[in-house]
């Protein structure tokens, strides 16, 4: 289900003209690309909840003013520092048609069930999206990574990963192929025992061939 968007036209503009519309319950925006800028304003509360579901940071929505609506998402937004307060949103124009290069969340599933947290080891998550390309109708909500394989220092991948159809990684983006996603950390007392027994190990020879000292 596509997510909604009601807007309208702002016509004034300017720090007073802003701050009255906050005032009023309304959070002033602005739309760009594909066209000619136009300067909205949204209602705060529906767009407050709407921000706080990961959904709707990657996920082309439909920005409805005057009863047209078109395909937009969300490019950013400012939040108040002190209050919880929506002072400012842009919103990007998508073309249906063309291929989007996107950063889409990573879901992590099975962490509880991997050998290696059962073991002791504690999952990393070291990457938290990934870098895709995709035409605006293929766009996931997340990708899925299963961990539940997972042993004591094992790393899962970006190449490890099952991609929905039509999704594929950028190609010039930040998560090549062979970057890590998560990995499990063997636990650091496991570490020191390991050392502790290699280092006795190394030291019994030694100790068996030293000449026992004989008494007078």
């Amino acid at each position: 289900m596509t997510i909604e968007i009601n807007a309208t036209i702002r016509n004034t503009q300017g720090t007073g003209a802003s701050r009255r519309l906050r005032h009023a319950g309304r959070v002033p925006g602005v739309v760009y690309g594909l066209g000619d800028v136009v300067q909205i304003d949204v209602e705060h509360n529906s767009l407050w909840h709407q921000l706080r579901s990961e959904k709707f940071h990657s996920s082309v929505l439909d920005l409805i003013i005057d009863g047209k609506k078109e395909p937009v998402m969300l490019r950013a937004f400012n939040i108040h520092p002190f209050r919880q307060q929506v002072m400012h949103i842009d919103l990007l124009r998508v073309d249906l048609a063309k291929p989007m290069h996107i950063n889409v969340p990573l879901h992590f599933i099975n962490a509880d069930t991997a050998p290696g947290v059962k073991a002791g080891g504690k999952i990393s998550h070291v990457k938290n999206e990934l870098d895709v390309v995709c035409l605006p109708k293929d766009l996931p909500g997340f990708i899925e990574v299963d961990l539940g394989h997972m042993t004591l220092g094992h790393s899962i991948h970006v190449a490890d990963l099952v991609l929905p159809q039509g999704v594929t990684l950028a190609a010039h983006g930040t998560h090549t192929a062979e970057a890590v996603i998560a990995t499990v950390q063997v636990p650091r007392g496991m570490v020191e025992a390991a050392a502790a027994a290699s280092a006795d190990a190394a030291a019994a020879p030694a100790a068996a061939g030293k000449p026992v000292a004989k008494k007078k």
